[in-house]
């Protein structure tokens, strides 16, 4: 019953972001609200990993997956990628490093933060 109750957590989350995205003006991704809200539940500790836990380890161990899709969408249109492959190569190659470093010092400021406060959690 555990399962249950984190997929309604989960897919709560996204079904608000949804309706946040089709409040706004503007376009606006449903995914990236859904993942500020899920950082701000987990920050304010309204949500606990424990109760996301079982879910979470199952996207994770299952991501490539979930690309497929995505991947499949831009075979759609491989000859305009064709076209412009070079400025596509140029910043893929550019901001792949960016993204690597910005995670990492991310990573390491939360890892920093956690062990001020005295949560050793990530041994």
């Amino acid at each position: 019953m555990r399962i249950m109750g984190e997929i309604s957590i989960i897919f709560g989350i996204c079904l608000l972001s949804e309706g946040i995205t089709a409040l706004l003006p503007f376009t606006f991704p449903a995914s990236v609200i859904s993942m500020l809200i899920l950082a701000v539940l987990l920050l304010t500790e309204a949500v606990k990993p424990r109760h996301i836990q079982l879910l979470s380890s199952f996207f994770i161990a299952n991501m490539g997956m979930f690309f497929i899709p995505s991947l499949v969408g831009t075979l759609e249109y491989a000859e305009i990628l064709k076209a412009r492959f070079i400025p596509f190569l140029v910043i893929t190659l550019a901001t792949t490093p960016v993204v690597y470093l910005v995670t990492a010092w991310t990573v390491q400021l939360l890892i920093r933060r956690l062990d001020r406060k005295g949560g050793n959690s990530h041994d």
